[in-house]
């Protein structure tokens, strides 16, 4: 048995970070065509660059990484609740990094997305998904086969 199948945990944090990272890259993406596009104030584009990269993270995270069967209402409004705090906390601090104290915004979003990763990874590994973590189908199939 190899060393990454003996750590499910370690698998598990690097999915995470993987499919953050194409959530990152639609969020980078829409704050970008945002920011250049449009004469919007920072906040506005980093609020709708953050929702659509919150939806795909919850999608792909929820059924890949934590291979959750959990009740998906009740999942997205603990992912929601991470997001009650975490939102304004970033947004506001990163309206006073870039608008106030004129920091680049390419910066300030990259340091709200590396702090969303992490702060995010517990959130979903200790909370929401605590209890019904592989529970789904994908986490089901792959234990039939390991008893054949």
């Amino acid at each position: 048995m190899s060393s990454a199948a003996k750590n499910p945990e370690l698998i598990r944090t690097i999915k995470f970070v993987l499919f953050s990272a194409s959530a990152g890259i639609i969020e980078a993406l829409s704050f970008t065509a945002l920011n250049e596009l449009t004469n919007l104030p920072y906040w506005p584009c980093y609020l709708t660059a953050l929702v659509l990269s919150v939806l795909w993270n919850f999608t792909f995270n929820r059924r890949f990484t934590f291979q959750s069967a959990a009740n998906v209402p009740k999942a997205m409004a603990l992912v929601f609740l991470f997001y009650v705090f975490f939102t304004p906390a970033s947004t506001f601090l990163g309206s006073y990094l870039a608008d106030t104290l004129m920091w680049n915004e390419y910066l300030v979003t990259a340091l709200n997305m590396a702090a969303n990763l992490v702060l995010e990874y517990l959130w979903d590994r200790y909370v929401v998904y605590r209890k019904t973590i592989d529970t789904n189908d994908i986490a089901r199939r792959k234990r039939e086969r390991e008893l054949l």
